[in-house]
């Protein structure tokens, strides 16, 4: 190294301008000095604390990558193999950060302690002395001032002298000692700035040795095979964003006719054979007598379940259970593409609103579909798709009064008769009995359905009443100005239930419950095919005498059921809101055999109450017919002569005819009272 420059000290006492001048030299020195190694030490202040945040870093990293099996991720949580890669990674990471815990303090010893000592130890005692330095040299001039004043003053010339003598002293000793430390202050700044870039580097090489030692070829191998990996990954998260990218590409042209508010069913065909429906729906919510709301929610269904779920919540809500429940399509005041759905009891009916007349359809089929239970098969969406095409093949609806009464006359074309299916999957039940018969037995092949309430009883009633009613004023409400016979208001039995009339058609069996479950299969098919969801809802009145459907709101009777002419009633087997009954019209006869013709009702009852009503007013008509017999039998042998007897003959036939009378009479009264 080149020589040090110093300050003579021998000629501090002299004190010359020249010394003067080289001591300022020397403090402007250690003023730049001060200031660079003041910036060296923020450096490798913040080289420390980086270290040592490295340090936290990493033993932070290990320990979160230790924990990460205890996570419980919604998604991909149980991933075995990135679960055992990433404890290797932790263990690795561990090591590494006793590394950086080592390399920390070897810099805290080597590299921070010396230039700390530097600059709090050695650059601040130059300050000191350089301040006590500037106090003597004040000192001095004082004691200057009083020698020239020293004639004056001879009085006190032993004290002066000692003050004289004692300040030159400590001078001397205060400048010889900043030259001092200023001499060694140029050698010290060599060394504090040497030492700790010595300490920084040997603690960085000890750092990679250690690190070197630790990961050895074992861990050189692991991180290769999971680089490998982390290629294969970004090559297939690179092939599937091209197939998602590919994919939104196809669902935008797909959907470019779904984007309008109303698509023409005819470019979007109508799926019907759906079971799985969910979208977001406007629901019907009443808020007083005449005023309501629409709630936009996003319902789904779930099994027999309809679900709702309003946007920001977690889990959808059950709205209503729709196995076996009935739906059809309403116009509202205000809105349109709605449809109601009814509970199997009746107590609950909900109003949605649809966005589009194809998702309004769809929702109808869908929730027809699974109040079927067809949701419940092994393949559910191909039963829907067989049991509808089926219906569609078997059905052809004829809601016209004349085309009815011309399928009543034999077919004179020669076509061949379609073959039926089985009811399996449909709506009907499912019984031994039904499939062990021909359906053919049961429905003529292409017979036509009658969906609004237009009966041959009317017609059978329409030509007697017609001649009676020459000359007689008619009723504009479409009854009858007298009563026809057998209505009299003095019926044993009035039970009035409310029901929706769904459909007709001819039948050729009437021997077994079976007929009625077949038509009402048909009938709910050809309905939910050709989207006929609007069913007239009237009251059923059953008498002893007949059924009548009578309009809610005019009471006028819509339809006569003499119940002589019921010979079948039964109610749904699944679905007990339904219910049917077979009427045998006394005239007309096709192939030799009387016509009969099956109705099907819906009800907000049981089904089988109603049937049940229908049994009892049979059986009143019936015990009442035969007491009207025996009492005409009993009239009859009355009015003839009794043949010669011998005597006590007369009296004996008399008591067992009286107590015939009696038992007779009892068993009147008391079937009566059950009723």
């Amino acid at each position: 190294m080149p020589g040090i420059d110093k300050l003579p000290i021998e000629e501090a006492l002299e004190d010359s301008p020249q010394t003067r001048s080289l001591l300022g030299v020397f403090e402007e020195d250690t003023a730049a000095i001060s200031s660079y190694y003041h910036q060296l030490f923020q450096a490798m202040q913040r080289i420390y604390d980086a270290q040592n945040e490295l340090s936290a870093a990493t033993h932070l990293t290990s320990k979160l990558l230790k924990e990460y099996e205890k996570q419980r991720f919604p998604l991909g949580g149980d991933d075995e193999v990135m679960s055992s890669t990433l404890q290797q990674f932790a263990k690795v990471i561990d090591e590494l950060s006793s590394c950086h815990a080592v390399l920390s303090t070897q810099l805290a010893d080597a590299m921070m302690f010396p230039i700390t000592q530097f600059k709090e130890k050695d650059l601040k005692e130059i300050l000191t002395l350089k301040e006590v330095f500037q106090i003597s040299s004040d000192g001095e001039n004082q004691l200057s001032t009083k020698m020239r004043n020293f004639h004056l003053m001879l009085f006190v010339k032993g004290e002066v002298m000692e003050d004289v003598y004692t300040s030159r002293k400590k001078q001397h000793q205060t400048v010889m000692h900043y030259f001092l430390a200023l001499n060694t202050l140029q050698y010290k700044k060599k060394i504090a700035l040497l030492e700790p870039l010595l300490g920084y580097m040997q603690a960085q090489i000890s750092f990679f040795k250690l690190g070197s030692e630790n990961l050895t070829q074992q861990w050189e191998d692991f991180l290769t095979n999971i680089g490998t990996s982390v290629q294969n990954v970004r090559r297939e998260m690179d092939s599937e964003v091209d197939a998602m990218q590919q994919t939104i590409q196809d669902l935008e042209q797909a959907s470019d006719m779904l984007y309008m508010p109303d698509p023409d069913p005819s470019k979007i065909p109508i799926n019907r054979n759906l079971t799985r429906k969910a979208g977001y729906l406007n629901m019907r919510n009443k808020t007083g007598l005449v005023s309501s709301t629409w709630d936009r929610q996003y319902f789904f269904t779930q099994g027999g379940n309809l679900m709702s779920q309003a946007r920001g919540d977690v889990a959808g809500g059950l709205v209503m259970d729709i196995d076996n429940c009935s739906v059809m399509a309403v116009d509202c005041e205000d809105r349109r593409f709605c449809f109601q759905i009814s509970s199997f009891d009746g107590k609950k009916v909900a109003i949605l609103q649809a966005d589009s007349r194809k998702d309004c359809e769809e929702w109808i089929a869908t929730i027809n579909n699974i109040s079927k239970r067809i949701y419940l098969s092994d393949n559910p969406e191909e039963t829907a798709a067989r049991a509808n095409q089926s219906a569609l093949e078997a059905v052809t609806p004829s809601p016209s009064f004349q085309q009815r009464h011309e399928s009543f006359r034999p077919s004179t074309q020669g076509r061949p008769r379609a073959a039926r299916t089985s009811s399996q999957g449909s709506v009907g039940s499912d019984s031994p009995a039904l499939s062990s018969l021909s359906l053919d037995s049961l429905v003529a092949p292409d017979t036509p359905i009658q969906f609004d309430i237009i009966s041959p009883v009317c017609e059978e009633h329409a030509t007697p009443a017609k001649n009676a009613s020459q000359g007689r004023r008619t009723n504009p409400f479409g009854e009858s100005g007298e009563p026809q016979s057998g209505d009299s208001e003095d019926s044993i039995l009035h039970q009035l239930f409310i029901v929706r009339f769904l459909g007709s058609m001819e039948v050729k069996a009437t021997e077994s419950t079976d007929v009625i479950y077949e038509t009402m299969r048909q009938i709910l098919a050809a309905r939910a095919i050709h989207n006929i969801f609007r069913m007239t809802e009237s009251h059923l009145l059953v008498t002893c005498e007949c059924l009548k459907l009578i309009d809610p709101q005019t009471q006028v009777t819509r339809l006569r059921f003499p119940l002589s002419g019921v010979v079948l009633c039964a109610s749904h087997q699944e679905n007990k809101r339904l219910f049917g009954f077979v009427l045998q019209t006394v005239g007309g006869r096709v192939d030799g055999r009387p016509v009969a013709t099956c109705y099907i009702f819906e009800s907000n009852n049981d089904g089988e109450k109603i049937c049940d009503s229908v049994g009892l007013a049979k059986q009143i008509a019936l015990h009442s017919e035969m007491d009207l017999e025996e009492q005409s039998r009993l009239i009859a042998a009355s009015s003839r002569p009794n043949p010669p007897a011998a005597d006590g003959q007369f009296l004996v036939l008399s008591n067992s005819q009286s107590e015939d009378n009696d038992a007779g009479e009892e068993s009147r009264k008391k079937e009566e009272s059950e009723a």
